[in-house]
């Protein structure tokens, strides 16, 4: 859903309605880990835009200052919910944010048969940035970082296009080839 946004996990949990600007498509950072991050503007693509929408109506007039992902208690439903297994929300506090995204995401990983953290997901996220060939000013802007050497870290494309660049460089392709200046 919003991991195409970049977000930190920490950013994310804490994203209160007051952030997100459904008719600029956009949201913008609260609290970070870093000075680089807190503030920033991250524009929704399409997909982002659409689940945040969606996910908005699950909620009656939400407050600006209510989390975008609440606290919630879940129980079995109805009086043999036990047989039949009916997971419900019993008790939502939109002042509090969710505790821990842990439950949640195994439960998406299982469904979506993936083995990753979610934290993964924002490197990802500055990887395929990357691999469209944004600027690094973009890229960071987006991420939050504030040095390249953050952004390099993040960016695995440019470790494999390394990896790329180095293997072309193998006797067989470049047997052909004469330098400038032969050596003497």
């Amino acid at each position: 859903m919003l991991v195409n946004t970049g977000l930190r996990v920490s950013e994310l949990r804490t994203l209160q309605w007051r952030q997100v600007d459904l008719l600029e498509r956009c949201l913008v950072v609260g609290k970070s880990k870093t000075r680089g991050g807190e503030g920033r503007m991250v524009p929704l693509n399409q997909e982002a835009f659409a689940a945040l929408t969606e996910w908005r109506q699950n909620f009656i007039d939400p407050l600006a200052s209510h989390f975008v992902f609440p606290s919630e208690r879940y129980g079995l439903k109805g009086e043999d919910g036990f047989k039949h297994g009916t997971v419900a929300v019993w008790d939502r506090n939109p002042q509090k944010p969710i505790g821990s995204w842990k439950t949640a995401w195994g439960l998406c990983r299982k469904e979506a048969k993936v083995d990753c953290r979610l934290h993964d997901l924002r490197h990802t996220f500055v990887s395929r940035l990357a691999e469209r060939q944004n600027a690094d000013q973009t890229i960071m802007a987006l991420a939050g970082h504030l040095s390249r050497k953050m952004m390099d870290r993040y960016s695995h494309v440019r470790n494999e296009a390394k990896r790329r660049a180095v293997e072309g460089l193998n006797s067989a392709t470049i047997m052909g080839e004469s330098p400038h200046f032969p050596p003497q």
